[in-house]
């Protein structure tokens, strides 16, 4: 007897035994917040890792971006990380690895011959690695499952520089037609997969990204900026996230720029976590980092920001809990993978009402929305969260609540229950998100 949708999410997969996973532009085992790494690379690992725990194998393959990065890499068991050679081992913007995309695969299908190696199912990360997963199709009779992350045509419809190339929209437009099946982060995502790619909708999956609950989860705040060296008082507002246009960063400093001078009394801080330093540099900022900062002395913010660069997820959890607001003025985001990391901590999100962040953030329970590309309105929500006392706790407790219905676990078992679909090749049931 088939299992009815309210059952899905508590089967496993028996048929699924090993998985591979394709992420060309960027290893999953690279820091959020550095260059291409994101929400991505934190779904990708924690998704991996979690099928691992339920006995299926994942083998994940990415290009090589730097000469001492090692060929295998085992971070959880049952999760292994090949770095293939394609192309010359440095960081190449992702437009050029197009071009290198047949000898990653040539790459890839020889070590999976040499090592005798089989896999049920490719996911797809990403258009290069979803058009890496067809290329494959040449050696392999397997089904792929591919996931956008992001969308050229979504990207392009908010920001005007630098457009998303006509290559990528087009290869973009001929995954939507030829993959088995298609995770979409959030509704309005797979509809535009639909409407505006061409995807058949009966091959589409609405499954949003998962926060590991126990690793993000409330912390003493007291104890968090103790160990930041924040006084206990101060109003603190945290970014988190990539330097990159679509991230909004040009209208947080601005709309920073407000908070602080209606908030001078007392000294609000933001504390700005993205960008690198340097080490062979003396620690020096990287060159987009050290762009925004220029622009935070233009402003006059410069004092009440401390900029920290990125930080590893093991750390996240202490900013998170410290900040008294998570800020996230995205002109575009598939899902919002920080906006549920912060609400899994308990501390609220004034996040844009674009993408998946209309979804994840619930407005005036456990966030509050503001229109996209508007300092103003990006001010006077973060004033209110940050002065009103009764109102902060209660989007507190609300935020913490909201981001339980994105447990791993929860949408562990939904790719799994897809992946035994698309293997057995057979028409996919009704897919929804797990909320």
């Amino acid at each position: 007897m088939e299992p009815t949708r309210e059952h899905w999410e508590f089967f496993p997969a028996p048929g699924i035994q090993r998985v591979a996973m394709l992420s060309v532009h960027t290893s999953p085992l690279a820091q959020p917040g550095i260059g291409s790494a994101g929400g991505m690379n934190v779904y990708i690992r924690e998704l991996s890792r979690h099928l691992a725990q339920r006995g299926v194998a994942v083998d994940i393959y990415t290009r090589r971006d730097h000469p001492a990065v090692p060929p295998l890499v085992e971070p959880f068991p049952g999760v292994r990380v090949y770095a293939l050679d394609a192309g010359p081992a440095t960081a190449l913007p992702k437009e050029q690895l197009f071009c290198y995309l047949p000898t990653f695969v040539s790459e890839l299908a020889y070590l999976v011959h040499r090592q005798q190696l089989s896999y049920d199912i490719v996911h797809a990360h990403y258009w290069l690695s979803g058009w890496a997963a067809h290329l494959l199709q040449r050696y392999w009779d397997v089904p792929f499952v591919h996931m956008f992350h992001t969308l050229a045509v979504l990207k392009n419809s908010v920001q005007a520089s630098p457009p998303e190339s006509v290559l990528r929209l087009q290869v973009e437009q001929g995954l939507a037609r030829v993959a088995d099946a298609i995770i979409a982060a959030n509704p309005d995502e797979r509809e535009t997969i639909v409407n505006e790619l061409g995807a058949p909708p009966s091959r589409l999956c609405t499954v949003p990204p998962g926060v590991d609950a126990e690793h993000f989860r409330p912390l003493d705040r007291a104890a968090a900026r103790s160990r930041l060296g924040i006084p206990p008082d101060r109003p603190v507002a945290l970014f988190v996230g990539r330097i990159d246009p679509v991230k909004g960063i040009d209208v947080l400093l601005r709309a920073w720029q407000r908070i602080a001078q209606e908030l001078a009394p007392r000294q609000p801080l933001l504390l700005f976590l993205g960008g690198g330093f340097d080490s062979s540099a003396g620690l020096r900022p990287d060159a987009a980092l050290s762009s925004i900062m220029a622009d935070a002395r233009e402003l006059g913010i410069a004092e009440t920001v401390r900029f920290l660069g990125s930080r590893p997820q093991g750390e996240l959890p202490l900013f998170y809990n410290a900040a008294d607001v998570c800020l996230i003025p995205s002109h575009y985001e598939s899902f919002g993978l920080v906006a549920v990391e912060s609400m899994a901590c308990g501390t609220p999100v004034v996040a844009s009402q674009v993408g998946g962040l209309r979804f994840s953030v619930e407005h005036e329970v456990s966030g509050l929305h503001v229109p996209p590309n508007d300092p103003a309105a990006l001010a006077t929500a973060t004033v209110r969260v940050l002065t009103d006392h009764q109102f902060r706790t209660r989007l507190q407790v609300g935020a913490r609540q909201a981001a339980l219905r994105f447990s791993w676990h929860r949408v562990t078992t939904v790719v799994a229950r897809l992946y035994e679909q698309v293997a057995r090749r057979g028409i996919l049931q009704p897919c929804g998100t797990t909320g």
